[in-house]
């Protein structure tokens, strides 16, 4: 159903009355007004996917917190976006992330232009109270233009997403489960062998961190260009 032939339903987020389409997901309604929820896998243009899980709310009638990307909106529906209970969980995310993976900001590419490192200061994350993991991860730069470096990896999937939805190469996917999942290219050979790579950058340039960047970035410098991610979705769909 298109948003012109969806009926329109009204609901409560944080107090405020509103109205989203009944296909919109809570995140969607609440950026329609002005309302701010944390996210770093959506991405306007790729499909939703609720895999960072920094989008939580509260729902009145629910006693989980429900992710706002893939939550539906309904009639009536009483949603809260910003709690101490919300504000902990995200936190907690983010901390989670950064002891989970290798984030070295001061040698990162990615330093000062990182959707991690700002949510970090956005949710108000001061340290990281879990112990860290220090994984053993690996760098490939087999390729001739980029590297993907899995030590900054937070497994938001926006490279999966856009290499299959926009470029229609798949070449990325997920491999294992846990603290061992990876992204890996075709079946889990170095990037610089793969036949289905197209070297558009797309992937490159939809990463939140320093995981995937060019070669000729140094540190601090890279920076990520998402500009023509909205326009080929919109194109895509005219064609279809």
């Amino acid at each position: 159903m298109s948003p012109m032939t969806a009926q329109v339903v009204t609901l409560k987020i944080d107090g405020q009355d509103v109205s989203a389409h009944e296909n919109d997901s809570i995140l969607t309604a609440a950026r329609e007004h002005g309302v701010f929820i944390p996210t770093l896998c959506n991405l306007d243009g790729l499909t939703t996917l609720g895999a960072c899980r920094l989008c939580l709310v509260e729902m009145a009638g629910s006693p989980k917190l429900l992710p706002a990307c893939t939550t539906k909106v309904s009639e009536g529906m009483e949603v809260v976006t910003s709690s101490e209970r919300i504000a902990k969980y995200r936190r907690m995310v983010i901390e989670l992330l950064f002891a989970e993976g290798n984030h070295i900001c001061a040698v990162c590419v990615s330093n000062g232009h990182c959707e991690l490192q700002s949510m970090a200061q956005t949710v108000g994350m001061t340290h990281v109270s879990v112990p860290y993991l220090y994984p053993k991860r690996t760098v490939d730069a087999s390729h001739e233009r980029f590297t993907v470096d899995h030590n900054r990896c937070i497994l938001c999937m926006r490279c999966v997403r856009v290499c299959d939805e926009i470029e229609g190469a798949h070449t990325w996917d997920v491999m294992g489960r846990g603290t061992a999942a990876k992204v890996i290219t075709d079946m889990n050979q170095p990037w610089g062998t793969s036949d289905t790579c197209t070297s558009c950058g797309k992937c490159v340039h939809v990463c939140p961190t320093g995981s995937l960047f060019e070669k000729t970035a140094s540190v601090s410098e890279m920076l990520k260009r998402r500009h023509f991610l909205p326009y080929l979705t919109m194109m895509r769909e005219e064609v279809e």
